[in-house]
């Protein structure tokens, strides 16, 4: 019998290994460095460390950052694009946008694709779908030879108005695919059947990019699994909050641009929902960044529109996460006034801070943390020592000298400057988005998100704190809670007063047909599928638009035109029930059921914590000064027990901090609840 859940998380500095065991219920984690050169390695280094045998998985899951660090570090294959002529320089072009709109001097980065790999060919098809000009097809046969002595390896396909008619697209890439044998092609009609061709044409050339990439890490990382035993499906977390299987990833790579972060959402509203809370705010606070979302109503917040790089745009749907650089290792530094700042630079695993002794003198979060004794000197079990000398001198010479504080005052600052910034950043994903975080609870994890959690919830008002059994790789836990998921979209743009619903259920039936056969690819049961449509309505005049779920039947469509009404009072403080509302697109999500780990529930006893496993003298801000603080193995602390701060508890992936006079609980989940306001115990 296979009985073990296998799911992989690539940090930037460390890889999170999950294993969920079915027949006892139990889970067992490892942590490893990460290896950027080569992020297999990492994952293979891991599977390792956890001690498991390959065959023994029934199900190995992975979060990848292999997407995401190729279009930081735009480290491409030979790629080009063809495109209508006369559109050679809408990626360059753009929008108009900026990232800092009062930056004269700021622009984006060149194009994933230079301009002088960007071809044009002459076609053109009208916005109703009506061919104007054919497909000059010698043209694109000269233009294939082109490309071959180039030796171009991917190229994408983006001619205008092809979400209204693709018959141009496709006839292209069957000539380039005749022309240019073992050639990977991407046409915008595909991967994107949208209107607004920029967003369209940066999708597709994002995805065309990253293909050769990622097809030749997941067929690599797929070999090596399957020759250590395993025979199963290698699924890939995407960033629309599901998985995909390698042959999906080979065709639509760029859903994994975002692959990492969405497995921390994911987990936030699992462990939200056995919690009993309908709402929560989740803080990933790992060793690099720090990576904020929010689920409400036991909904995860999703964006149509988003970007690795500003000016780039991706136009799948994805999980709402916003990233600072606000991690364990962000730097401490003062700006050109003398004041303290903190990120988003950060030591990363190499050199790492100071106290890792591996080279690194600039004093970061984690630095701060061990000099207040909120942190030990060990971590992951005693696998890694810290220097604490270290961290004092570095502190002391780039912060408390320069600003005449002593090391403990200096090392607070830090701390608090670096809550400051996840504060900020919380309130953006809360209360910009017309949500009070007051009625939320926060879910912290990561490496160093239990160091934070208290601090950042009595700022923010926030009533209660949720850390997880194991913090440090609940993401990677993420990973085994994930369904397969594929997003489809078309374009239907008339008045809602006059939509024909026999043309918008047929409509709907053609992506549900797409879907189908999707997952049935993918291997998924008719019984495991469920299908859900939305709709994206806007008030006549408006560009941006809001989606909203529609259900089939005949009054379906009045019932979602309410709803989109309450969802724009809600998003933008007024609704017009007089103005005339837009349909705008139609779109499906498919879902492919996977089986579920079942956590164990425990009995609850109220007991009072054991004997601690030693004190440390511990500096709290509230206080201004150190106290004598027990410390507690975390896993000797059974489901019930109470703690009254200060309290440190410790194990192998995380550090957890109970400030004075502030309760704590270890519920029936193993979960440690912190009430950092009395009355909402």
């Amino acid at each position: 019998m296979r009985e073990l859940r296998v799911a992989v998380d690539v940090g930037g500095t460390f890889t999170d290994v999950c294993v969920f065991n079915t027949e006892t219920a139990t889970t067992s984690v490892a942590k490893v460095a990460s290896t950027p050169e080569d992020p297999m390695r990492a994952v293979l280094d891991g599977v390792r460390a956890a001690g498991i045998r390959l065959t023994d998985v029934a199900l190995f899951s992975h979060g990848t950052t292999v997407a995401t660090n190729a279009l930081i570090t735009r480290r491409f294959p030979p790629a080009a694009m063809v495109t209508t002529r006369g559109f050679r320089d809408v990626l360059e072009i753009r929008n108009g946008t900026k990232d800092d709109l009062w930056d004269a001097y700021q622009d984006v980065g060149r194009p994933y694709i230079r301009r002088r790999d960007r071809y044009e060919v002459t076609e053109r098809v009208n916005y109703t779908g009506d061919v104007v000009t054919p497909l000059d097809e010698d043209e694109a046969r000269r233009l294939a030879g082109v490309l071959r002595r180039k030796g171009v390896r991917t190229v994408a396909i983006g001619f205008i108005n092809s979400y209204a008619n693709d018959a141009h697209e496709r006839r292209m890439q069957e000539i380039l695919t005749e022309e240019l044998p073992g050639v990977r092609i991407s046409t915008s009609s595909e991967v994107l059947p949208e209107i607004f061709e920029y967003d369209r044409f940066s999708t597709t050339v994002a995805n065309t990019v990253l293909g050769p990439l990622v097809s030749d890490y997941v067929n690599r990382l797929e070999n090596e699994l399957s020759d250590g035993g395993y025979d199963g499906d290698l699924l890939l977390l995407h960033s629309g909050g599901g998985s995909m299987t390698p042959r999906m990833a080979e065709r639509y790579p760029v859903r994994l641009a975002a692959s990492g972060i969405a497995a921390g959402a994911i987990a936030v509203r699992d462990l939200a929902q056995r919690c009993g809370y309908g709402n929560a705010i989740g803080l990933d606070m790992g060793g690099t960044s720090t990576d904020i979302s929010l689920v409400h109503n036991n909904e995860i917040r999703v964006t149509k529109e988003w970007h690795v790089e500003y000016g780039f745009p991706i136009c799948f749907p994805s999980i709402e996460v916003l990233t600072i650089g606000a991690g364990g290792g962000s730097l401490a530094w003062l700006d050109e006034a003398g004041s303290l700042r903190n990120g988003p630079a950060s030591a990363g695993a190499d050199p790492g801070p100071a106290c890792y002794r591996l080279g690194g003198k600039e004093p970061t979060n984690t630095d701060a943390s061990l000099v207040l004794d909120r942190l030990g000197t060990e971590l992951v079990g005693g696998a890694m020592t810290l220097d604490r000398t270290a961290a004092e001198h570095a502190i002391s010479d780039r912060v408390g000298t320069p600003l005449g504080l002593d090391v403990d005052e200096a090392a607070s600052d830090i701390l608090q400057v670096a809550n400051a910034n996840m504060a900020d950043a919380v309130r953006l994903i809360s209360i910009r988005r017309g949500y009070d975080p007051r009625d939320f609870a926060l879910v912290v994890f990561g490496g160093a998100g239990g160091l934070h959690g208290a601090a950042l919830a009595k700022e923010l008002s926030i009533p209660v704190v949720v850390v997880p059994p194991h913090p440090g790789i609940t993401s990677a836990q993420g990973c085994l809670l994930v369904d397969i998921r594929h997003d489809l979209t078309a374009m239907y743009q008339t008045e809602a007063s006059v939509a024909d619903t026999d043309r918008l259920t047929a409509e709907f039936g053609k992506l549900e047909t797409e879907a189908t056969h999707r997952l049935r690819r993918e291997g998924v049961a008719d019984a495991d599928m469920v299908l859900e449509r939305s709709i994206s309505m806007r008030y006549a005049g408006q560009w941006r638009s809001l989606s909203v779920p529609i259900s089939p039947g005949p009054d379906a469509l009045s019932a979602a035109v309410e709803h989109f009404h309450e969802e724009h009072e809600r998003e933008y403080s007024f609704r017009r029930d007089d103005t005339p509302v837009e349909l705008y697109q139609l779109a499906l999500r498919a879902t492919g059921a996977t089986p579920k780990p079942q956590f164990p529930r425990q009995e609850l006893r109220e007991q009072d914590p054991p004997e601690p496993t030693g004190h440390r003298r511990t500096y709290f801000d509230e206080l201004g000064a150190r106290v004598d603080t027990p410390v507690y193995d975390r896993a000797t602390l059974a489901a019930g027990t109470r703690i009254l701060g200060p309290a440190i508890l410790e194990q192998l992936d995380s550090t957890t901090v109970i400030p004075p006079n502030t309760p704590a609980v270890i519920d029936e989940w193993q979960n440690i609840r912190i009430h950092v306001f009395e009355e909402d115990q």
